[in-house]
């Protein structure tokens, strides 16, 4: 006796799932998206295109790339971007080449709201400056020049990029970041700007005339006019110029930077019976005269220091006003404990701020804080696709530098709202939970192509019913990977508001 024939059927979840409208699936960064307002933020800066893919579905893609794991926009454009959007790879690039998108305002505006989810007081924060080379030697790349990279100590071909950021006890944020060209064997451009009044344009310009303490006066400038504050200013030795303490005395910071052993001149001034004398003295002058042999141990710390205040004349003008200042030289030395062996006597470095109250153990503390922008950099070349773009307009590469930030940004927004336990882990579960949501969609290409072999066996029979049910399954398939982005007209409608 034969068996009636039972009907297969989708199982009750999987139905329910795809009829309802409103079902959601996880998405980590679509969630932060939405909690940081960014398409509404997109539109606010300015950001705008006559037709074709919208702004913010640019921009979304451009952010979320990183996050897959791919070498470049075009292997992204291959591999994945169909399951995020429906622009094509030559929009990508168009958005990122256009050169009337104020990138840094964007950036500001995320950095602002990062900031703010750190809650970060004034007292125990400080401006960070640092620079990094993205090693370049494309011959047609525009703004590639030879800078001497100091970790390797000799000169490559490549792009530098200042970078201003706001360090605290709770964390770290790129405030601002620009790109600067040196003198020799500097490349031009191949292709003049569309208008040389545009955004990039000007970058350009800036890139290509203003000195590195120039450029962080300005960051400075705009840092403080958006909102950002701080007491102190951090920078290491290739920072510590007359320039930069000078423009950190007028901005109202207290400089804590690390000093070079050259032959920049610290006026000190001795009471000898009636007499004031005044020396004039370099870093290893000083060390001879005023510190060796009168280390001073730092209380619960591996290292001896000793204090030492001078003058310095910030004045950089052979003729010009002398224009002196009290600084305070902290000389700080390391020691063995367990071997009770002190380091060599060449082994010691210098410390200045013009604060003549912080204490050697303080200065110690603030100091350490700016290695919170060498473990950014670290992360932004690795992880966030820093320069990573594979273009030769120069808009493109002013673009790169503050989607990295602006990535970093909302890793800074998403760790505080998920108590992530640090930048990496929440790294991790965005792009664990992206690159699901793309396996999922090019997994459903599988079932369609087993399923549209089945239909078309059944076509003769059933005519154009098998037509009808296939665009059904693929209605309702597409609208909840739509919605899994929540890039729907619905979603994206209430995150305006």
């Amino acid at each position: 006796m034969n068996n009636d024939t039972i009907a297969n059927e989708l199982p009750a979840l999987t139905a329910n799932m795809l009829r309802e409208g409103g079902c959601l699936i996880d998405n980590l960064f679509a969630d932060l998206w939405k909690h940081m307002g960014m398409k509404a933020r997109i539109n606010r800066v300015g950001f705008a295109k006559r037709s074709g893919t919208p702004t913010h579905e640019l921009v979304y893609c451009l952010i979320l790339w990183v996050w897959l794991k791919v070498n470049s926009i075009n292997m992204f454009s291959r591999e994945a971007l169909q399951a995020f959007s429906k622009a094509e790879q030559d929009a990508l690039y168009d958005a990122l080449n256009r050169e009337d998108w104020n990138w840094r305002r964007l950036h500001t505006e995320n950095a602002l709201q990062a900031v703010k989810s750190l809650k970060t007081q004034k007292k125990n924060s400080a401006f960070i400056f640092d620079d990094s080379i993205k090693h370049r030697s494309g011959k047609k790349m525009p703004g590639v020049s030879s800078h001497f990279d100091h970790t390797s100590g000799r000169c490559v071909m490549g792009q530098q990029v200042l970078t201003l950021g706001l360090g605290c006890e709770n964390g770290f944020v790129p405030l601002d970041s620009e790109l600067f060209i040196s003198d020799s064997k500097k490349q031009g451009l191949f292709k003049p700007f569309e208008d040389g009044r545009s955004v990039a344009a000007k970058r350009y310009r800036v890139a290509l005339n203003q000195t590195k303490p120039e450029m962080a006066e300005s960051m400075i400038c705009r840092a403080i006019r958006a909102g950002f504050e701080a007491e102190f200013m951090l920078a290491d030795a290739w920072f510590c110029t007359k320039a930069m303490i000078n423009m950190a005395c007028e901005q109202g910071l207290t400089p804590v930077l690390r000093v070079k052993k050259n032959q920049t001149k610290y006026r000190i001034t001795e009471q000898q019976g009636d007499q004031v004398i005044h020396k004039d003295l370099d870093i290893k002058e000083i060390y001879q005269s005023c510190i060796r042999c009168k280390w001073e141990k730092i209380p619960g710390q591996k290292y001896q220091a000793k204090a030492q205040d001078v003058e310095l004349n910030l004045c950089t003008e052979k003729k010009g006003a002398a224009k002196w200042i009290k600084v305070r030289l902290v000389f700080v030395r390391g020691i063995d404990l367990d071997e009770k062996e002190q380091v060599g006597k060449h082994d010691w470095a210098v410390f200045l701020t013009t604060d003549l109250s912080l204490e050697p153990q303080r200065i110690l503390e603030l100091y350490a804080m700016r290695w919170a922008i060498e473990v950014y950099f670290k992360e932004a070349k690795q992880h966030l696709g820093f320069l990573k773009e594979q273009g030769r307009h120069y808009a493109a590469y002013v673009a790169s530098i503050h989607l990295t930030a602006i990535r970093f940004c909302m890793l800074v927004v998403g760790k505080c709202m998920h108590n992530a336990s640090g930048i990496c882990d929440m790294r991790k579960q965005i792009t664990t939970n992206v690159a699901s949501i793309n396996y999922a969609t090019q997994l459903w290409q599988v079932f369609r192509a087993i399923i549209t072999g089945a239909l078309d066996e059944m076509k003769a029979l059933l005519g154009d019913v098998v037509t009808q049910v296939l665009e059904t399954i693929e209605r309702h398939v597409q609208a909840f990977f739509v919605q899994a982005l929540q890039l729907d007209t619905q979603t994206m409608r209430l995150e305006s508001c």
